[in-house]
């Protein structure tokens, strides 16, 4: 071999050595080595951190709960029945994130921000992680703006105030979810946008909310995320906290929004089956130790930002459900030491018809008179007293067979005045409305009127009020009931009675 040639052959391997890259590529791969019910651990992941999202190579995807010091116990959020045992996993470097922004509002998404609806991809271009730090004290301001739900109940005894979390609490069946979705109803027009969460709830359920929703022009600022029953129990863990994301969004942009998360009590059901699946500690009831901190960190990022934030707020309606009214158990105790009120609907109530079926006794806004207008704690404030009269006189009449007459008119005014309170499903109403209604029960007006009239009554005051315009407009603009208003809305009154004694 001639010189020239053995030269050449030299230096174009030395130029193939010099063009290798020779800086390794360190990944951090695991092996599966354990499968069972949507949870795998894996050995050999010596770098991945709490909540990082671990693929697989089957395309399955999980995020690392337990960091044991031998192997780390994923759940399994997709793609579970392709692993196999010996696969490799490996962490992603990242934190799971959902997609937000105003792109999500009409659209219905599973717990990690995929589209239900059938209505092609979310076109998001932020993402904020499902786990974030609640936001601090010194960020806060106290809450002290309506968030009217519609319900008269609640406007006038429980008023809620954006920024305030305010539990829904009773068994099943006792009108909970509906509640909620009147409160949705409601904020139309209002600049609120709402984030339904059902969790763990029946399918056929979901997609019925999502129809009345649509019906009612609701679905125009409102984000479903639905993790269904059929759903992963990491799924249901999950959606909470992915709907909590999506709705933070909007109060950091300097807007307000209203999140229902439905029902609690099932998101901690799925993260007791997590934890028992991850060999972790049982506690009472069989719940882990931190299910108390699971539903803390997530209620405590429902806040009113102070003004140099921009004083975007968002509320929360967690729905916890019990069992025979029992308040005290684990979970309803937990949540309700978290929230700031509670609105409790109780089974004898709503077997009586009484709808919504809101106990006043044991119903409790920590936020109060703050919530309400001007107008509505003025005639509010004497319905709470009559109602508490009329529910002690009530509780003693039931032994006593002969009554005087000032217990006796005690007795009918709170009948009325709990027929007032009744209200039929989807149809909330406009607080100008709701403080005209009370006033006439407050102020003795509708006595005269029997108790079977109450209902059309005020119905019919309704339409007196509509048409007549001025005395809705005057209460809406003043948030409150100024002299003249007062004159013109008691001839109003006097005249719908007389026709309906």
């Amino acid at each position: 071999m001639s010189n020239d040639l053995l030269n050449n052959i030299i230096s174009e391997i030395e130029t193939r050595i010099d063009s290798v890259d020779v800086n390794p590529e360190v990944e951090n791969v695991g092996e599966v080595f354990y499968l069972g019910d949507s949870v795998a651990k894996v050995s050999g992941l010596r770098n991945v951190a709490y909540n990082e999202v671990v693929e697989f190579d089957s395309g399955a995807r999980g995020i690392a709960l337990n960091l044991e010091e031998h192997y780390v116990g994923i759940v399994i959020l997709s793609g579970f029945n392709g692993i196999k045992e010996g696969e490799k996993a490996r962490a992603t470097g990242k934190i799971l994130e959902v997609p937000v922004g105003k792109g999500l509002i009409g659209r219905v998404v599973d717990a990690l921000g995929n589209p239900l609806d059938g209505l092609g991809e979310i076109k998001a271009t932020e993402y904020y992680p499902v786990e974030r730090v609640a936001t601090g004290v010194m960020s806060r301001k106290s809450v002290h703006e309506p968030m009217e739900t519609g319900i008269k109940a609640v406007d006038a005894l429980v008023p809620i105030g954006r920024g305030q979390r305010e539990l829904i609490i009773g068994d099943r069946q006792t009108g909970k979810t509906q509640v909620a979705i009147d409160a949705i109803l409601n904020q139309k027009g209002q600049g609120v946008t709402c984030v339904y969460v059902a969790i763990g709830q029946k399918e056929g359920k979901v997609a019925r909310i999502v129809n009345e929703l649509k019906k009612r022009g609701a679905m125009e600022y409102t984000i479903v995320v639905a993790s269904g029953a059929s759903d992963p129990a990491a799924m249901q863990f999950l959606a909470p906290y992915a709907g909590c994301a999506m709705a933070e969004y909007f109060m950091f942009n300097k807007e307000h929004s209203l999140i229902v998360y439905d029902d609690l009590t099932k998101q901690a059901n799925a993260y007791r089956e997590m934890s028992l699946l991850l060999r972790r500690p049982p506690g009472r009831e069989a719940y882990p130790g931190d299910v108390f901190y699971t539903h803390s960190r997530l209620l405590e990022r429902a806040s009113k930002l102070n003004d140099k934030l921009g004083g975007g707020s968002m509320t929360a309606l967690p729905i916890v459900e019990t069992q025979a009214g029992d308040v005290s158990a684990y979970i309803p105790t937990n949540v309700i030491s978290i929230t700031d009120g509670q609105i409790f609907l109780e089974s004898d109530l709503f077997n009586a018809g009484q709808k919504p079926a809101i106990n006043v006794g044991l119903s409790v806004s920590r936020v109060g008179g703050s919530a309400q207008i001007k107008g509505m704690k003025k005639v509010a404030g004497t319905l709470k007293l009559d109602l508490a009269q009329y529910r002690e006189l009530a509780a003693f009449s039931q032994f006593a067979s002969d009554l005087d007459a000032s217990t006796k008119a005690q007795l009918d005014r709170g009948e009325r005045m709990m027929q007032l309170l009744k209200q039929s499903v989807y149809a909330p109403v406009t607080v100008a409305k709701q403080i005209c209604s009370i006033y006439a029960g407050a102020k003795w007006h509708l006595d005269v009127i029997e108790v079977s009239k109450v209902n059309k009554t005020e119905n019919d005051l309704y339409m007196a009020l509509e048409e007549e315009k001025t005395i809705l407009a005057a209460i809406e603009s003043d948030k409150q009931i100024k002299e003249e208003t007062e004159a013109k809305l008691k001839d109003i009154i006097s005249k719908v009675v007389e026709l309906n004694k």
